[in-house]
């Protein structure tokens, strides 16, 4: 069968292109590029890595990278270590249909203990929340991951909106999940997912999936799970001003540069567009860090607070740009192969303003 390796290798030969010269144009590392022509996947940190290289290369060579990919998956399967059924000796014929039936009998039987353990747990859980609540309610902001949980009638969600931020009640829990919003009460019932228009704009901000709620207690409230559809409406606080970092405190030798100036702090956004691929790291107000690798044409908005702080492997594959209180600042473009980490934050100056800067990490 053809090698993926092999035909990678044939094609730039027939080409006459060099390892340095693929590098360049790809942002793929030349160790990279010998090791997709070796089969070698012991040199790529993950899978993901190694597949979005072989298909970025493919591409290159003006190669069909499904082809590629197919004869990939294939060669996987071949080295995978055979079925243990092949390998057994034969048993009597009557002996294999039993254990089947019983394997699908002991299964269902199973599945059956386990779906009512867990809705006992799960209505002994909310009656045990419900009974310490009281008439307290909550707050909860959407982000970009999706919130899942259990809410309770007058429990608040706090979506983002280029006006500020929304605040959505929750407004029923009995038989169905009630959602009051600036453009009515929205009513999603049980195992339905629903998108809602909350502002009332024909566009659809949210994704609302009920998987329980009483049908007679509305005190145990509904288990919800809701995601936004669009970055930009992100619920983002004020900046904490007891974390923004005072200007003479940051080490004196850090290459710094001022972007923004104001007389206060507010959040901002940034935005990320690859022209190649490259592994991109982030992590906004000190949250949890996101981490991925993108290709040409990917794109990815990032909103903070007080600061980013980013890693990326290669600064010639992606263009960034910040976007604060209606203005925005184009970043430098790096060098192709140059790694970039950099805090995108603000800072408290000598003189009483606040700065958004760009500085350099080790």
């Amino acid at each position: 069968m053809e090698s993926y390796g092999a035909l990678l290798k044939k094609t730039r030969e027939e080409k006459g292109i060099e390892y340095d010269v693929i590098a360049r144009e790809t942002s793929i590392a030349q160790e990279y590029l010998a090791a997709l022509e070796e089969e070698n996947a012991a040199v790529f940190p993950g899978e993901p890595y190694l597949v979005g290289f072989l298909k970025n290369y493919a591409e290159y060579l003006d190669i069909d990278s499904n082809h590629v990919l197919t004869l990939y998956n294939a060669k996987k399967i071949q080295e995978s270590p055979p079925p243990l059924a092949l390998t057994a000796r034969e048993r009597p014929r009557f002996l294999v249909p039993l254990i089947v039936t019983l394997g699908v009998l002991a299964f269902a039987a199973l599945v059956v203990v386990l779906t009512l353990f867990i809705k006992a747990k799960i209505a002994e859980k909310a009656e045990d929340e419900s009974a310490t609540r009281g008439t307290e309610f909550k707050k909860y902001e959407l982000t970009e991951k999706p919130f899942s949980g259990r809410l309770f009638k007058s429990d608040q969600l706090i979506m983002g909106s280029d006006k500020g931020n929304i605040f959505l009640t929750v407004a029923e829990t009995e038989g169905i999940f009630g959602l009051e919003t600036p453009a009515g009460v929205q009513y999603v019932e049980l195992s339905e997912e629903m998108e809602l228009d909350v502002d009332g704009n024909s566009v659809p901000e949210l994704i609302v999936y009920v998987s329980d709620v009483s049908q007679k207690n509305a005190d145990r409230g509904a288990e919800v799970k809701i995601m936004l559809k669009n970055s930009s409406n992100i619920a983002v606080a004020s900046p904490d001003e007891n974390q923004i970092p005072n200007a003479e405190d940051l080490p004196k030798e850090q290459n710094r540069i001022e972007i923004f100036s104001d007389t206060r702090a507010y959040p901002f956004t940034i935005n990320a567009s690859f022209r190649g691929g490259c592994l991109f790291r982030y992590r906004p107000d000190r949250k949890e860090t996101v981490e991925d690798y993108f290709a040409s044409g990917d794109i990815v908005n990032m909103t903070a607070s007080n600061g980013i702080r980013m890693w990326i492997s290669n600064g010639n594959a992606v263009k960034l740009q910040v976007v604060a209180n209606s203005k925005t600042y184009d970043l430098v473009v790096q060098r192709a192969g140059e790694v970039v980490a950099q805090d995108i934050k603000w800072i408290k100056d000598t003189d009483g303003r606040y700065k958004i800067v760009i500085v350099d990490l080790d």
